[in-house]
């Protein structure tokens, strides 16, 4: 089968090479033409060449044609593939450093809260971007697979304001779902799972074994877990109180609610410190920065180890390959997917994106209707929503005036700062990250304004300067991560960078 597929971001080792890899165990996919596009030719370069020599060594022939050039890698292509980070971990960083200075502690930072609000700030403009050439140089049914986060939001405003039929893509589910397998002494497959709910914030509504309904046996097996009762205090309490399993992690469920990272003296009676996914203080920062770096440094000698092979068992639980592999050879693919509601949720607003089940074969993407998710889960969600459609109007506009606005709806920022507070973090955050955001150029400078004027004249609020959060820990050095190399090649290399969560 002969078609194009563009990955956007490419620089992202872990997402294109396992993407890519996946693709490629697809006996039908030998022929497609694959195409790579990145801002950083530096890492474009590396991550290529690393493609490349995987490609060779499984005996295939495809050849990847790398460019920074994006309209020639988008022009004909089928699929499009993105996985971008607008900013990099320069503004990751100031997405979890400046809030901190004001009581935010944040875990992730890039869904929601004050860093995912950011996030979406800097990604939508540039989406938007790369919609207008989707639109203009890609086949008429081109469908594009978004990895890039905040998710829910960019996926918002590529269907919307792009106008580009867009998936949004997470590993969220698989991971819930092979811990309730867990507690129920029961391998994955044996247990079926139906979850709805939105990105990151998706509900288990049903777990059933053998057709028996399971799910209210699943507060008493986690609660009994010898490893999960103390890495997933926050998940199993949502559990308690809203009778789902959440499919996010313990840090991730922790920053989206007001209720768990709201009180520095109790965020460590909360989370778990033996993986950065389980709580840590600015943990994906972490991981991400020290990821980066190790694959920089012995980038040479990944290119002598071994090749990833092409083979079945070593595919991934990404959805990507697979809802590609369903469209185009027509074998059927159920996965849960991040799509547009339009009453798939019924107590879910319509615009907003809803990550729901689907299926997948050659006559396209079909989503189930779901019907009305239970009324508490339904409230956390909506309180999500509320703050994403905020995020995304003002990201769009430019709008400085909405944005604060999805900062003071957002659950936990809301729960730790005031009103003044808010205003001055968000002027903080604009005037640091002015080089990502060009449609708040005005705003940008009425800012800057602010602070100044405030600084001169003493009125500034205070703030914990330096301040580390209730449970940060050190990036490591690429020495200190050679003691275990092994972990620090799996954590550069992986889409899901927690798939092991052993407890402190």
């Amino acid at each position: 089968m002969a078609f194009k597929i563009a990955f956007i971001g490419a620089g992202s080792v872990g997402f294109t090479r396992t993407l890519l890899s996946d693709l490629l165990t697809v006996p039908e996919f030998r022929n497609m033409e694959i195409s790579f596009t990145d801002l950083n030719a530096h890492n474009l370069q590396m991550v290529t060449d690393l493609c490349q020599r995987d490609i060779l060594e499984n005996g295939l022939d495809n050849r990847i044609h790398a460019t920074t050039d994006r309209r020639e890698a988008l022009r004909g292509a089928k699929y499009i593939i993105i996985c971008v980070r607008v900013g990099g971990l320069e503004a990751f960083r100031l997405d979890i450093d400046i809030p901190l200075r004001y009581g935010v502690d944040q875990c992730v930072g890039d869904t929601l809260c004050a860093g995912g609000i950011m996030y979406g700030q800097r990604d939508i403009p540039v989406m938007l971007d790369f919609a207008k050439d989707i639109r203009e140089l890609c086949t008429p049914d081109v469908l594009v697979l978004s990895y890039a986060n905040p998710n829910a939001m960019v996926t918002w405003a590529l269907n919307h304001y792009g106008k580009v039929n867009t998936i949004g893509l997470c590993h969220g589910v698989q991971g819930g779902h092979h811990q309730i397998a867990d507690v129920l002494g029961l391998q994955k497959k044996e247990v079926d799972i139906i979850c709805a709910g939105i990105n990151h914030q998706t509900w288990y509504v049903s777990v059933k074994t053998n057709g028996v309904d399971r799910t209210g046996d699943l507060l008493e097996a986690f609660e009994k877990h010898p490893e999960f009762s103390r890495t997933e205090k926050v998940r199993i309490d949502m559990l308690r109180r809203f009778g789902y399993y959440s499919t996010e992690s313990n840090g991730h469920l922790s920053e989206y609610v007001p209720w768990y990272r709201k009180r520095p003296d109790e965020i460590r009676s909360w989370i778990d410190l033996g993986t950065w996914i389980n709580g840590e203080t600015g943990g994906y920062l972490r991981v991400c920065t020290e990821g980066r770096n190790w694959f920089e440094t012995e980038f040479p000698q990944w290119m002598k180890d071994p090749a990833r092979p092409f083979t079945p068992e070593k595919r991934s639980e990404e959805h990507g390959s697979y809802i590609i592999e369903g469209l185009e050879t027509g074998r059927c693919y159920r996965g849960h997917f991040n799509v547009v509601n339009n009453g798939t949720i019924t107590n879910l607003p319509d615009d907003a994106i809803v990550e729901v089940p689907g299926y997948v074969d050659a006559n396209g993407v079909n989503i189930p209707k779901v019907g009305d998710l239970p009324l508490g889960c339904a409230a956390v969600c909506n309180a999500s929503i509320s703050v994403q459609r905020l995020a995304v109007e003002a990201a769009v506009a430019g709008d400085d005036f909405l944005l604060r606005q999805a900062m003071m709806m957002d659950p936990l920022v809301g729960a730790v700062c005031n009103p003044p507070e808010i205003w001055q973090m968000t002027d903080e955050l604009l005037v640091e990250q002015a080089q990502w955001l060009p449609q708040y150029g005005k705003a940008i400078a009425e800012s800057k304004a602010r602070l100044e004027t405030g600084k001169a004249a003493g009125t500034l609020i205070p703030t914990q300067v330096g301040y580390e959060g209730s449970a940060r820990l050190k990036i490591k050095s690429v020495e200190e991560m050679r003691a275990d190399r092994q972990a620090a090649d799996k954590n550069a290399g992986e889409t899901d960078k927690a798939k092991d969560r052993p407890a402190e």
